[in-house]
């Protein structure tokens, strides 16, 4: 790991989360649904949207955001006491374990070590003003989604993620019960993998099943945001490092994912 992951403090102080206005936690009980995906376009759409976006990474294990946004090769840095975040443009910062690591680095830490990281990632790091901070977390509802949950605190809103299949719906309630066992706002439910859109001729094919995020969403009593179909340009856009929001436009994928963000009550 670089020298700049050490206790840091801004002039003494930790910096907090006092200037970060809408704090938007997405979670997933089970892996492998898109969450990091969706995590990683929902902080560039709001940051096309000229708005001051900050995208968290806690992922310790399996940090996928610096891929997804092509940032494999940043490495942040100290600078006055401070650890200062990488860009991915001007209004989109962005902070990962992965930039202090190297890529096959297995990171083996038990829970309080992560507490820790996560503290300075929310209190040392320079975030500066931001209207939005969007956190990518892993699945399930252990230490992590738990320490951000405590150390964000009041007015922190979550986005669960969720294939249709009932083997991913079974883990996802889980973290749903979190969120209300934490009181955080749970703003919706999307639905990923919801069939697939023929690029040539237009015909949806149900590959995992479709609907059982909204029936979840529904028998809990929380919002549906909506269904996002596959698009295999996601895959091939995520591992080249650029959003699949903004390399494919016009796709069925791509505006359901624009129509979720533009109604998100935030």
């Amino acid at each position: 790991m670089n020298d700049a992951f050490k206790s840091v403090k801004i002039n003494g102080e930790s910096q907090g989360n006092e200037n970060i206005k809408e704090k938007i936690l997405v979670m997933s009980g089970k892996g492998g649904v898109g969450k990091s995906t969706f995590a990683a376009n929902l902080a560039f759409s709001l940051a096309l949207r000229n708005k001051e976006v900050g995208l968290l990474d806690i992922d310790m294990h399996g940090p996928s955001i610096p891929r997804i946004l092509g940032l494999l090769d940043e490495k942040v840095y100290g600078e006055e006491g401070s650890i200062v975040p990488t860009k991915y443009r001007k209004n989109l910062k962005v902070m990962s374990v992965g930039f202090f690591t190297e890529a096959d680095d297995a990171i083996i830490w038990r829970g309080p070590m992560k507490h820790n990281v996560i503290k300075q990632f929310i209190n040392d790091v320079v975030w500066d003003e931001l209207d939005y901070m969007v956190i990518d977390s892993p699945p399930g509802t252990g230490d992590e989604p738990l320490s951000i949950a405590q150390l964000l605190g009041k007015g922190t809103k979550a986005i669960i993620v969720t294939t249709p299949q009932d083997l991913a719906l079974a883990d996802v309630r889980k973290s749903i019960n979190f969120c209300k066992q934490m009181s955080l706002e749970v703003l919706g439910v999307v639905e990923n993998m919801s069939g697939f859109v023929c690029p040539h001729c237009g015909t949806l094919t149900e590959i995992f099943k479709s609907g059982g995020g909204r029936r979840m969403a529904e028998e809990m009593n929380v919002p549906f945001l909506g269904k996002i179909p596959i698009d295999p340009k996601v895959v091939e856009y995520s591992d080249s490092g650029r959003p699949y929001i903004e390399a494919v436009r016009d796709s069925e994928t791509a505006k359901a994912l624009n129509e979720i963000i533009s109604n998100l009550d935030v």
